[in-house]
């Protein structure tokens, strides 16, 4: 597969090694041949500390997970992106009530949009991260569909493609239908009960290669394990491993 993407990873995957050695487990991911990272809030380094370590290390920040940007939240989004240097930073997480009805989604949407235009205000770019209940059929209507009218171009959506799948739709035809406007895309696998803990890439029942494939136009491939029954930092590896030996993204070389 020709221009192979490069291979980020969402550090909340390794929230609890980092709680206990921030830095070596920082230098373990570089080790293993990550190109990225993606901070999330709530990390126990100091920003700034955190950042200077990326720099070291030659690991890019290619985005950042941040709490919603409401007006309690605004300056500490801000002071995130300017010590990573971002350009795009994700809203991890809104909660199943705000996806019910047809109603709620387009309220959704409208609270993004708000937020992406703080964003683009501040030279940011905003995007949503999925798990599995946002996209889903409504009254004859695919949320996703609705999603993607009611958003402003302006917001992106990160595909968690395993949790796309988990809710019932194939990960493959997400990605490839959201197109450009998903350029970081997050790959995980295991049994697709969304109660169960979560595999290596290349061990469960998800599609990597036909996945990595409708991704065309992603500019990263970002790893991330919820949790898992083994060794999470040895999954982590795995999966690094996984889509390198497979030509399906690209480690640092």
């Amino acid at each position: 597969m020709s221009d192979l993407k490069p291979i980020g990873l969402q550090m909340y995957s390794l929230r609890e090694a980092l709680s206990v050695d921030f830095e070596g487990t920082v230098r373990a991911v570089a080790d293993i041949g990550y190109v990225g990272v993606e901070p999330f809030g709530g990390m126990t380094s100091e920003l700034n500390a955190a950042a200077s370590l990326f720099r070291e290390l030659d690991l890019a920040v290619l985005g950042s997970h941040i709490p919603f940007p409401d007006e309690a939240s605004r300056a500490a989004v801000l002071e995130i992106a300017e010590a990573y240097g971002l350009k795009r930073v994700c809203v991890a997480f809104m909660p199943p009530s705000q996806f019910e009805t047809l109603d709620d989604i387009k309220r959704t949407c409208e609270q993004l949009n708000r937020a992406g235009e703080f964003a683009c205000a501040n030279g940011l770019e905003l995007g949503y991260h999925n798990h599995w209940w946002e996209y889903k059929e409504l009254d004859g209507t695919a949320t996703l569909d609705l999603m993607l009218s009611e958003l402003d171009d302006q917001v992106f959506l990160q595909i968690d493609t395993y949790w796309a799948q988990v809710g019932g739709l194939d990960a493959a035809d997400v990605v490839r239908q959201v197109g450009s406007r998903a350029p970081l895309i997050h790959l995980k696998d295991g049994s697709l009960d969304k109660d169960d803990d979560m595999t290596a890439l290349g061990q469960g029942k998800m599609d990597v290669p036909g996945i990595v494939a409708a991704a065309e136009s992603a500019d990263w491939h970002i790893v991330e394990l919820d949790r898992c029954a083994t060794d999470m930092l040895g999954a982590v590896r795995e999966s690094c491993d996984y889509l390198v030996q497979n030509g399906l993204a690209r480690g640092k070389q």
